[in-house]
């Protein structure tokens, strides 16, 4: 088993960590927070849009079991590209769509399956942003697993099907 981890900013985490979690090869799909200034930010330092965080799900997953094309595919299945001012209706910049990539490999993929997006007419407004100077913050407690808990579903996100 090769555990590696991948970080991608969907709108509300929490709809991002529900389809991510229901994938095979999936170990965990973890709601933080990336992309800004702060040490350790809460969720209020995220909400007010003064910190420069994004909402980011850590998917730590088998690279034997799935690719991390795979996971980029569903990234951009579940949610709305897009959009540029956040995610349905959560409207701010932690709201917004990105991919935190760690080595250009990832960034390779991301932006090839960008590009085919492309050019099935979609304006792609997701951000590829290097994983080196962002690091990820665990967000807290109550926002892990929140649609399992609360027994519930995504009402930001759904599934569409954009690649063959």
């Amino acid at each position: 088993m090769k555990i590696k981890s991948a970080y991608f900013a969907g709108g509300c985490f929490w709809g991002v960590e529900y389809f991510f979690e229901k994938l095979d090869g999936v170990k965990s799909a973890v709601s933080g927070y990336m992309g800004g200034q702060l040490n350790n930010p809460s969720y209020k330092d995220v909400c007010s849009g003064l910190s420069g965080h994004l909402e980011v799900v850590r998917v730590d997953y088998d690279e034997n079991q799935v690719s991390y094309e795979n996971l980029t595919k569903l990234f951009f299945e579940i949610h709305d590209p897009t959009q540029s001012n956040g995610q349905g209706p959560d409207i701010g910049s932690q709201y917004l769509s990105a991919i935190f990539y760690t080595n250009e490999k990832e960034k390779n993929i991301a932006e090839n399956l960008i590009d085919i997006l492309k050019q099935k007419n979609y304006a792609v407004a997701t951000q590829l942003i290097s994983k080196q100077n962002n690091s990820f913050f665990e967000a807290e407690e109550y926002h892990q697993n929140y649609y399992f808990v609360h027994h519930k579903i995504p009402y930001c996100h759904s599934y569409t099907k954009r690649f063959d």
